[in-house]
């Protein structure tokens, strides 16, 4: 509650500082209501609940002068459907996984994560310092949004097989719900993928519908109830090393705005990006216990695995990288922010936490 008072505080001295004259005042701060429609249904309190973070924020912060009221996914549109919904006009903000929509360009994924990629204090880094906004935010035009980094998930599971999986072979022919451009790597190794939205991989898994599905971590994984139907739990998603959640925006409703209440948006999105992770960090633990216990059977991909992966995915974004200019443009800045931060990673973090968890093990 602290630092919603302070964010509050900060955001009426804001509007304080600006505030010269009455008519200003007015023009300041309009009545505005909006809507904003989840990719993610309510059970999932963590990740659906950052939309309801970011709009109790930005109401408290403007006397409710702004309120947006948070629809979960399929009460206006399908999960999937969410970008649509921003670009059409249907309503002006939504809280989603850009990769959702790589169908409609594979450049989308670099707004949520790609396989090998950024973890999620890197992916903070690229965003807010490293020009990846302002690279998404210039593709996204095309398809008249606005976005503002809106959560992470930190790096995910490598979801719930039927079967186990030894190497790279026991891929083949091994269908699996799975999101991004990840899709599209597996299928290189024989693995027929599946976009399927969250509420509705539970019934897909349990009728055999799919062998496999990944969604995020121990929190929401025992929300879903995947154990139940599925005993392996393999480690890590490589394919989602920090998978960013992004509020989107219809342009025409963002550009309306005044000025003061784009920065209580920026600052209200901003809150909810740390908050979303911080959550997850502190509710997986006794997440991943409480599922070993109930029979979760936690398995490593193997090292062949993981390196057919990686491979596959080198050879992904060659491929698209030669027909798709934009998809080039923000892959070859991302991969040289990617190189920098490892450089550094190495150095502290992970030779910190090495000793911390060998330190750990050890009692």
């Amino acid at each position: 509650m602290l630092e919603r008072r302070k964010f509050i505080a900060a955001a009426g001295a804001g509007l304080a500082a600006t505030a010269v004259a009455a008519p200003a005042i007015a023009q300041s701060t309009p009545d505005v209501r909006w809507r904003l429609t989840s990719s993610f249904p309510k059970s999932l309190d963590t990740i659906y609940g950052a939309a309801e973070v970011f709009a109790k924020l930005v109401a408290e912060a403007t006397d409710n002068k702004f309120q947006i009221q948070v629809f979960a996914a399929g009460e206006i549109v399908p999960g999937l459907q969410a970008a649509d919904a921003i670009q059409n006009g249907t309503v002006e903000c939504c809280h989603t996984a850009p990769y959702y929509y790589v169908g409609k360009d594979p450049t989308f994924a670099f707004g949520t994560a790609v396989p090998f990629g950024l973890n999620s204090r890197q992916q903070n880094a690229w965003f807010y310092h490293g020009g990846g906004m302002e690279l998404l935010n210039d593709f996204f035009k095309k398809y008249n949004i606005v976005s503002l980094p809106g959560g992470n998930t930190g790096t995910q599971m490598g979801g719930w097989f039927r079967k186990e999986i030894k190497t790279p072979a026991d891929l083949n022919g091994l269908k699996m719900r799975i999101g991004g451009l990840a899709g599209r790597v597996i299928q290189k190794l024989g693995a027929v993928p599946q976009q399927i939205a969250g509420g509705d991989i539970y019934p897909a898994l349990e009728k055999g519908t799919i062998d496999a599905a990944e969604w995020v971590g121990p929190y929401d994984d025992e929300k879903l109830g995947f154990n139940k139907v599925a005993p392996y739990y393999y480690y890590p998603g490589w394919w989602e090393g920090g998978a960013a959640l992004h509020f989107f925006i219809n342009t025409e409703a963002w550009a309306k705005l005044p000025k003061n209440y784009q920065a209580i948006v920026t600052a209200a999105a901003g809150y909810a990006n740390v908050d979303m992770q911080a959550k997850y960090d502190a509710r997986n633990p006794a997440a991943v216990r409480r599922l070993v216990q109930s029979g979760a059977q936690l398995r490593p991909f193997s090292p062949d695995i993981m390196e057919a992966c990686q491979k596959a995915s080198v050879e992904l974004y060659a491929e698209i990288s030669k027909d798709n200019a934009d998809f080039k443009k923000i892959h070859d800045a991302y991969m040289a922010f990617r190189n920098d931060e490892y450089l550094w990673f190495q150095i502290s973090e992970f030779t910190y936490d090495s000793y911390m968890i060998r330190s750990r093990a050890k009692g």
